[in-house]
């Protein structure tokens, strides 16, 4: 199984960014396969994910899938952002079949990459070799991880799901898991950028500090056709499309991928102790019941952020100023 690699990286720079990928001359894809296309899965490895794990996973995995008479090219990510790029050129070329061969990551800059530039996409197929860190997605549907990936990837098995499209200021993106301001957000953003190596002990300091300088803010939104902005203090707001984030953290227990909605939970400007004694009951969902945890499911919020705030988006961080999000019903059909 041949596995297509990026251009290599300079050694002047330790890390490549999109912006050199985008400026370089090399072609991003090498013409793998020019004929068929659409009927070829288009995979995109991330050799990182899971702690270095997927790069050694990844080729055993996808000369299963060979063998058992799967089409596909597969090319391997050189870092952040990359992915984006691929997929972007993999859709221009003709594929519609995408391989997403890491974690949530690799599957946002997939998603990414299609829709971000072909908003009108059709015929999209999406794909998982859950061999990343968090695989939080496809836990609304199996605990058998990769087994059960491989084997709806070999029988055909699809169900149509939706995304959840964010405009802002920049621009737009596209969540097929969450996103969410306040507490959450700030965790991820202060462990990806600080404490990323030390993997779950990092997450837990980022926890800690975040503790230790907890704010309860607001996020001025409106939802539907509500008549007015709801402007009240919180710790954190979550608009779901799946229930799972983080690998098992059960946040939005009544999300439903496939029903058109997006569900909000709310949590209020709870204290640090209420927080500390609350957060375990994140993993079985009964945080929800808190008397001040409130859910509800909407098709569009409007945000009226006059600043760019952290976001945090199945499981990345960016820094955007938020305009609106709602559900795109069925976007894109995900093989589970």
């Amino acid at each position: 199984m041949r596995i297509f690699r990026a251009p290599p990286r300079s050694r002047s720079s330790a890390t490549l960014w999109p912006s050199d990928w985008r400026n370089s001359s090399a072609p991003l894809l090498y013409n793998p396969c020019e004929h068929a296309v659409k009927e070829r899965f288009f995979a995109v490895v991330n050799p990182t994910a899971g702690g270095g794990r997927c790069g050694s996973l990844a080729g055993p995995a996808l000369a299963r899938l060979r063998e058992a008479g799967l089409g596909l090219d597969a090319i391997a990510s050189a870092g952040p952002g990359h992915a984006v790029l691929l997929a972007q050129e993999a859709y221009a070329q003709g594929y519609r079949k995408f391989l997403a061969v890491g974690g949530d990551g690799t599957a946002h800059e997939i998603l990414n990459g299609v829709y971000g530039s072909n908003s009108i996409a059709h015929g999209v197929k999406l794909g998982f070799l859950p061999l990343g860190t968090g695989n939080s997605f496809l836990r609304d549907f199996t605990q058998n991880g990769a087994d059960a990936a491989l084997q709806a990837l070999l029988e055909g098995r699809t169900r149509a799901c939706d995304l959840l499209r964010l405009k802002h200021a920049s621009g737009e993106l596209y969540s097929l898991n969450l996103l969410s301001l306040g507490f959450t957000a700030d965790v991820a953003a202060l462990t990806n950028r600080r404490f990323k190596p030390l993997g779950q002990f990092g997450y837990l300091l980022g926890v800690f500090l975040r503790l230790v300088q907890l704010r309860r803010r607001a996020f001025a939104l409106r939802c539907d056709d509500d008549p007015d902005w709801d402007e009240r203090r919180c710790l954190f707001l979550s608009f779901n499309n799946s229930k799972y984030t983080g690998g098992t953290m059960l946040i939005a227990p009544h999300a439903d991928p496939s029903d058109g909605f997006i569900e909000m939970v709310r949590w209020g400007p709870i204290g640090r102790i209420g927080l500390l004694r609350t957060l375990p009951k994140l993993y079985d969902g009964s945080h929800i019941r808190h008397p001040l945890a409130s859910r509800r499911s909407v098709r569009r919020i409007e945000f009226k952020i006059p600043v760019p705030v952290d976001v945090m988006v199945d499981g990345e961080v960016v820094t955007v100023e938020c305009r609106s999000l709602e559900a795109v019903p069925g976007a894109v059909d995900v093989y589970i």
